[in-house]
């Protein structure tokens, strides 16, 4: 994936109290400047969504960036880094960490003017989970009672799109709702981590007009909840985004028009940017970290920031040539990550060395032994392992700038190895999304993760239990998932990481993917832009742009 989106801060977990503290992030951008234009627009870079715009079938940062402007959910995580805190949820409280109580703030609207309701989470979690529907952020709704009695796994393969079996039920027995503008959520066991989640974009409302057409058509015209509403949408070109005047949530709009372009060279875009006619790029290409000409070409409107996200490659385990851990983690350490990112990407990104992203809560430092550059044991192991017979092929999408570090990588492996490793280019992203979750993979593959919640739950369930949302290779270990579902169901945070440190144990001997590098950001914009501020995730917050 080309990563998924989301922010960075923790909750601190009691008992009976309101879980989320409700109030202004001093990180948010609140209150606009009163000389800053309010009527104006401004055009940004991005990439085709993979699909059309639900945000349950929603996992890659395309598509994702867009549903984040146009939905609010319940809870946001701040700019600055804080805790977790109230958005379109007036409080969240429980005892036990079992049942929580949600209340919402009333008579916010959807774009089509109707109300966002209690029943809108309802039934828009109901809908995510139900396995037919073939949602892929489903399993993000496994902790809730009666998950597994509406959720069928589902057979897609290399065969193509397959229907998942008709479950037991339609609706989990965990949802109820109260009145208006109160639901309870009922969990499988106690689960600390569980209100953290709830600012991923898997958890926002759906209004009913999503129940009264089909994903897709709904998609291609989605209706939010957020601060800026579609215009329109032309595929490959440009997606247009206007203020929804009707917004009442404290995170409005400064500026009327966004139109995201939608760029296949990232040169291109920052080309566009120099000459003014792109007012933000999110990442500069590679070309241009070189001597920090970036810099020099952008001056003060040069924005470096460290995200929490890592450069990943994933081996596509469901065929059989990569079955061996022993071969996996040889190609691993025949990898050197510090001249990557020392000669490729300039010192701007750091070498990985973990599983999970050091920024993220939970997360412990130094835990991938295959992240190492060992080339005698890699080729011990290798030679145990048997070899790899044919081309080893490593895709990336092309229209962004991962050419030259795969390029590079394929180059470590082929004379540190002897393995005819050569790095693919895929057009776009949308099509290279779209082989990867039809499972049409024959080599290893560009992927990357960047954290949706701010725990380390959300680097190992989603990536490395069975039926993860974004386990695109199909890994698969019965005693990762149960330790995993033990740390789910702990009773603290503290505890919960400590069960996922001993899961992230057995990951690291199987070595699934391979971590490459640590996410650095060098983003730039236009003269026109007065001001603005980047999320916990380095995309840009629309909401506080001022021009």
């Amino acid at each position: 994936m080309r990563v998924s989106k989301r922010a960075s801060g923790a909750l601190a977990v009691g008992a009976a109290f309101a879980l989320v503290a409700s109030g202004c992030s001093s990180g948010n951008n609140d209150g606009g400047d009163a000389g800053a234009s309010s009527d104006g627009a401004i055009v940004i870079d991005g990439t085709q969504p993979e699909n059309p715009l639900v945000p349950a079938n929603t996992t890659e940062t395309g598509g994702g960036a867009i549903i984040d402007w146009m939905w609010s959910g319940l809870v946001e995580y701040p700019n600055n880094g804080g805790a977790p805190q109230n958005l379109l949820a007036e409080s969240i409280e429980t005892s036990d960490s079992k049942v929580f109580k949600i209340k919402i703030k009333q008579n916010t609207k959807f774009h089509d003017g109707t109300t966002v309701k209690a029943e809108s989470f309802v039934k828009a979690w109901n809908w995510a989970a139900y396995g037919p529907n073939g949602a892929q952020n489903a399993s993000f709704f496994s902790d809730i009672q009666g998950f597994d009695e509406v959720y069928t796994e589902d057979p897609d393969g290399p065969d193509g799109a397959q229907k998942a079996p008709e479950p037991a039920k339609k609706d989990m027995s965990g949802l109820k709702v109260v009145d208006d503008w109160n639901f309870e959520v009922t969990l499988n066991a106690p689960t600390a981590v569980f209100p953290t989640k709830l600012g991923y974009s898997a958890f926002v409302p759906l209004p009913d007009a999503f129940f009264s057409t089909t994903p897709a058509e709904f998609g291609k015209k989605p209706i939010g909840n957020g601060p800026v509403k579609l215009v329109s949408w032309q595929d490959d070109v440009e997606i247009k985004l206007t203020r929804f005047d009707d917004y009442s949530l404290r995170d409005k709009m400064k500026v009327k028009d966004v139109t995201v372009k939608i760029y296949q060279d990232d040169t291109a875009a920052y080309n566009d940017l120099l000459a003014g006619n792109l007012d933000f790029q999110q990442q500069v290409p590679v070309s241009a970290l070189a001597g920090e000409k970036w810099k020099t070409d952008l001056g003060e409107r040069a924005m470096a920031s460290t995200t929490p996200s890592t450069g990943i490659i994933a081996f596509p385990i469901y065929d059989a040539r990569f079955k061996d851990p022993k071969l996996r983690k040889a190609i691993s350490l025949s990898i050197d990550r510090q001249a990557i990112t020392d000669k490729i990407f300039f010192g701007t990104r750091k070498p990985a060395d973990s599983w999970a992203n050091p920024l993220t809560p939970g997360a412990e430092p130094g835990n991938c032994t295959a992240c190492k550059f060992d080339v005698a044991q890699a080729k011990q192991l290798y030679a145990e392992s048997g070899g790899f017979k044919g081309k080893l092929t490593l895709s990336y999408n092309a229209d962004a700038s991962h050419k030259e570090w795969m390029e590079a990588v394929a180059q470590q492996i082929k004379t540190n190895l002897g393995i005819d490793a050569v790095a693919v280019g895929v057009p776009t992203f949308a099509v290279f999304r779209a082989n990867i979750n039809a499972y049409k993979m024959t080599g290893a593959y560009r992927a990357g993760w960047q954290q949706d919640y701010p725990d380390v739950e959300n680097w190992i369930n989603p990536l490395y239990v069975t039926g993860g949302s974004s386990n695109d290779g199909k890994y698969s270990n019965p005693q990762v998932d149960a330790l995993s579902k033990e740390a789910t169901a702990a009773p603290s945070i503290e505890e919960a990481h400590k069960k996922f440190a001993e899961a992230v144990k057995l990951i690291d001997q199987d070595v699934p993917t391979m971590p490459i590098y640590f996410g650095g950001q060098q983003s730039g914009h236009s003269e026109k832009i007065k001001k603005l501020e980047l999320t916990n995730v380095g995309e840009l917050d629309i909401t506080s742009v001022e021009l």
